[in-house]
């Protein structure tokens, strides 16, 4: 009976070791087995009482890529603007200026390049599409960037310090009407071809006709004031239309007619002209 009853008893325990192994617990022994505690031990960072939280399955967010730095826009001024503006010319989508003003035109003219070419249709000038426009068009000369006038005027010559003088800069396309060293008014002018030179020197004004038509070419010279020959400083609509892109056949055309019917008003005959380098 004995051995019956501890077989028994050997089979409990034995089945309760066996659940203690599957359940992740072990037996702590003492002096006394009848009384020996059981201690539990959870798997480590698991909080008591609580299960693992789920892996997160979510893909980590892509980074907005930053948007290219603008480098020009509309109101902007200066030097670079007349670049911008002369490379949009050559590939036709500007046909006014270059003007040196970030305009209305010049915004229309950049915006429909970009969409041209799949780029946002900001009309700003950004570093993508400036180096695309660079890609297409070639450096622009002086003349270029000044195809309509607003270039700065160089310095006097010497003979115009003095009295009343038209004086007249071929290195700038400039003139300047001064009286007594003062410059009253500038403005940019354009002159004879090679074939046609405008004459340089120092000479006066002859002769004076607000409504002149050339004999010799039968075209308009309004506010003609003739100072050599058949060489007068004229206003010209050529030149108000097409800028360096021609020349005259001698002559000094101004292009701005409101600034030429003032110093037509204010010369008189016998006043100076120098035409200078």
């Amino acid at each position: 009976m004995r051995t019956r009853g501890m077989g028994r008893a050997t089979a409990v325990l034995a089945a309760g070791a066996a659940l203690t192994v599957l359940c992740g617990c072990t037996v702590q022994a003492s002096g006394d087995d009848r009384r020996s505690p059981v201690r539990i031990e959870l798997p480590s960072g698991t909080p008591s009482g609580k299960s693992a939280p789920p892996p997160d399955d979510k893909p980590s967010a892509t980074p907005t890529p930053a948007a290219p730095a603008v480098l020009w826009s509309r109101g902007d001024e200066g030097r670079d603007i007349r670049e911008l503006q002369s490379r949009l010319r050559q590939i036709a989508w500007l046909f006014d200026g270059p003007t040196g003003t970030y305009d209305d035109l010049t915004e229309q003219a950049v915006r429909g390049f970009q969409g041209k070419r799949g780029l946002p249709k900001t009309g700003k000038t950004d570093q993508v599409t400036w180096e695309r426009l660079l890609k297409m068009t070639r450096e622009p000369g002086k003349w270029d960037l000044y195809l309509m006038g607003g270039q700065p005027a160089d310095a006097p010559d010497a003979r115009c310090l003095t009295g009343r003088v038209l004086c007249v800069s071929k290195s700038s396309r400039t003139l300047r009407w001064m009286i007594d060293g003062r410059t009253v008014l500038t403005v940019p002018v354009r002159f004879g071809s090679q074939y046609t030179p405008t004459r340089e020197g120092v000479f006066s004004v002859y002769w004076k006709s607000r409504h002149h038509v050339s004999t010799l070419y039968d075209s308009p010279m309004p506010y003609a004031m003739f100072f050599s020959g058949g060489q007068a400083v004229h206003y010209s609509s050529d030149f108000a239309a097409t800028g360096y892109g021609g020349a005259s056949h001698g002559c000094v055309n101004v292009r701005d007619e409101r600034a030429i019917a003032e110093m037509f008003a204010q010369v008189r005959t016998g006043d100076k002209v120098v035409v200078h380098w």
